[in-house]
């Protein structure tokens, strides 16, 4: 059995040291899904959202999430990134939200690109839960991860 990287010798729970690793060029992608009703889609699609666009500011809430992760998730390291990316592509039944986070570090950005697909869904449920509250936020994972020791993962 392999042992938990976060866990010591005596079961305390640990920042892992990366301080031996080396310093790589590291990406991430994440992706996830909201459905949303067509009635909200339609006013989404014509600008018609009390709060504003939603899809904008997801966009915005996903990259401030990317850069906040080690705030938010116990064990994480502050990164600096080279780049946070987030798209929304729409799709008959609501969105489809991809990131990508790259940097040059000793540690991955996985838990970032997954934290800023997280918050940006949840920027759009709160913007348009007003028009439609039975949005289903989803599938968030992790689909492609390149650098470090594990080298690279692909999600087929």
């Amino acid at each position: 059995r392999t042992p938990l990287s976060h866990i010591a010798a005596d079961g305390a729970v640990r920042m892992v040291d990366i301080g031996d690793k080396p310093v790589t060029e590291r990406i991430a992608v994440a992706r996830g899904h909201i459905a949303i009703s067509r009635v909200a889609l339609r006013e989404i699609r014509a600008g018609r959202i009390a709060k504003g666009d939603p899809l904008q500011v997801a966009r915005v809430a996903g990259i401030m999430a990317a850069k906040r992760t080690a705030e938010l998730i116990p064990l994480c390291h502050p990164l600096m990134f080279s780049a946070v990316d987030v798209k929304l592509r729409p799709r008959t039944d609501g969105y489809d939200i991809e990131a990508r986070v790259r940097t040059t570090s000793q540690t991955g950005v996985e838990m970032e690109a997954l934290s800023a697909v997280s918050v940006a869904a949840l920027t759009i449920y709160d913007m348009v839960k007003a028009v439609d509250k039975r949005m289903v936020i989803g599938a968030i994972r992790l689909v492609k991860k390149t650098g470090g020791r594990s080298g690279t993962f692909e999600a087929s």
